[in-house]
């Protein structure tokens, strides 16, 4: 169906892909995976005919249709949110515009000797589009639209006024209603909230054609692919299974090939040092020279390409009083929408809670009502009753906007010897590598950081001299899969409190303790952390019905 055979690809001096390949069939659902900046955009560019390889050959099926999701979604305004996913159906949307004009035509009194073609053609078009089912696009794209967390209003708004955010949302639902025999997704689990990335998860399940998809999201991977294809080191190895066999696979075959290398340095040595002893003497002067060839002839085994992967510690974070944050009798409405409506809430020492709850249920609203006990300048106040922090509380707060207050004329080491003036310069260059800022990394101005840059960095400033409460606002949306475990795994060592709200299955069922659902009916909590929630209440999420999750 697509096939990548022998493909080189050379992007200035790095090297992309030597001679590799790999083979996507209908109703397969591959992961694609690698380091940033391995090459994993530039196939799906090729695939999709954006881009050509340097050597090699990009063969698709023909007449296959494939939608490709990127996360440059360009320019969007003018049109309705509904509108602008439709105009994405491919021939269907065509041949409804193409009605529109034959219907305008058809009412033209200076037309009117055209009347029998314009007739004639207008059955044509209409027949087919019927037949593509054209008459239900309206609400099958109101459909992939409310999968995707969008109200009524959203759906008919300009979506022009959308953010960013949103408007990735409008582009990966363009297509999905286009229902491709391919599809290719950089990311789509971006941006989505739990609700929406669940029932992402379940309309991809039920999707027929060949799918290709990256995703920082473990879970969701997971739960969707069959097969992974890993880019390494210009080479594309194909592995069956999800991503978690993918991992167990790679480190199998990695241990492997360490032993075989082990054994093949073990029999080099011994070989060479019998040539050293020997090589002076005449008596051995045939078996030195047999081993010789032998030698040269041996294919050597080379070791196991290892993934970097540096541990972040914690030093300890000074001891909080045991009562961390209390709401009493929280208001707060945004106009005429009310968030909380007298919410009594607290949090001890050392608990975890995440926070679940629908879009606009408050969830970020609680982080910041917590801030601003703090600073009121960082988050906000409560309309009615109050939010007290207890004593000795050292607080972290993450948040989207944190990496807006990044200085862009300062570098990475910079930026880092600013907030620690008194650290050093060793420490905070192993600081930077903890968060996958390494050799040259260090010199990047802030201004040319990608959003998952950025996000290491503050996280790293955070970290450094740690709080003993830390509030985290959707910390991963910009992290890859490496800085992710990373994180979870520091995390899970961190001796204090914390309070977060994220859409990650895996961060959420490996850090919290306890949870608090957001409802309409008002709040919920619950002893034990997520996976306890999902087994008490049958949903992953509070916007799914039991058995929806």
């Amino acid at each position: 169906m697509i096939r990548l055979d022998s493909i080189s690809k050379q992007h200035g001096h790095q090297l992309l892909f030597i001679e590799a390949s790999m083979a996507l069939q209908k109703g397969e659902k591959v992961g694609l995976v690698g380091p940033n900046g391995a090459g994993k955009s530039t196939i799906f560019r090729m695939i999709a005919g954006t881009e050509q390889p340097d050597d090699g050959r990009v063969l698709v099926d023909a007449g296959m249709t494939i939608g490709y999701f990127s996360q440059d979604v360009g320019e969007m305004a003018g049109q309705s949110a509904v509108a602008a996913v439709m105009d994405g159906a491919g021939n269907v949307s065509a041949l409804a515009s193409e009605m529109a004009t034959l219907e305008a035509a058809m009412a033209d009194p200076e037309q009117a000797d055209n009347t029998e073609a314009l007739v004639s053609r207008y059955g044509e078009v209409q027949g087919r589009f019927a037949e593509l089912d054209g008459y239900g696009l309206d609400s099958r794209a109101r459909e992939v639209l409310a999968g995707l967390s969008f109200s009524e209003e959203r759906m008919d708004g300009d979506v022009g006024l959308l953010s960013g955010g949103w408007k990735m949302r409008v582009a990966l639902a363009r297509i999905l209603l286009m229902q491709p025999d391919g599809m290719l997704l950089d990311e789509p689990s971006n941006h989505l909230d739990l609700e929406s990335l669940i029932w992402l998860e379940d309309f991809l399940k039920r999707y027929e054609g060949a799918l290709l998809m990256t995703s920082h999201d473990r879970e969701f991977m997971n739960r969707i692919v069959n097969k992974i294809v890993e880019i390494d080191g210009g080479e594309l190895t194909t592995y069956s299974g999800n991503y978690d066999f993918y991992e167990q696979q790679r480190a199998l075959s990695e241990k492997q090939r360490q032993a075989q290398f082990d054994r093949q340095q073990a029999m080099l040595a011994k070989e060479i040092a019998f040539i050293e002893r020997f090589k002076a003497r005449a008596s051995h002067a045939a078996q030195v020279q047999s081993r010789v060839k032998k030698l040269d002839k041996i294919e050597k085994v080379e070791p196991p390409k290892r993934r970097q992967s540096v541990q972040f510690e914690f030093r300890k974070p000074p001891r909080s009083g045991d009562a961390v944050v209390t709401f009493e009798n929280v208001h707060k409405a945004y106009g005429s929408h009310k968030i909380y409506d007298g919410l009594d809430f607290h949090l001890g020492r050392k608990e975890r809670w995440c926070i679940l709850g629908v879009n606009g249920a408050g969830k970020s609203t609680l982080l910041k009502l917590v801030a601003g006990a703090l600073e009121p300048n960082l988050g906000t106040a409560p309309d009615k009753g109050t939010v007290k922090l207890g004593a000795n509380v050292k607080l972290g707060y993450f948040a989207q906007h944190s990496m807006d207050l990044l200085d862009g004329d300062e570098t990475v080491f910079e930026s880092l010897d600013s907030s620690f003036p008194q650290a050093g310069q060793g420490p905070l260059r192993t600081l930077a590598g903890c968060f996958g800022f390494s050799g040259d990394d260090v010199e990047k101005p802030c201004r040319v950081l990608s959003g998952g840059e950025k996000a290491r960095l503050v996280m790293a400033k955070m970290l450094f001299d740690p709080p003993n409460f830390l509030v985290l606002d959707e910390p991963t949306n910009h992290l890859d899969m490496a800085t992710k475990e990373m994180l979870v795994a520091a995390l899970a060592e961190f001796e204090g409190t914390m309070l977060f709200v994220s859409h990650d299955r895996h961060f959420l069922a490996k850090l919290s303790n306890r949870v608090l659902e957001l409802t309409p009916e008002g709040t919920h909590q619950y002893g034990g952390g997520y996976t306890e929630y999902v087994a008490r209440t049958g949903h992953e999420a509070p916007g799914l019905h039991p058995g929806g999750g």
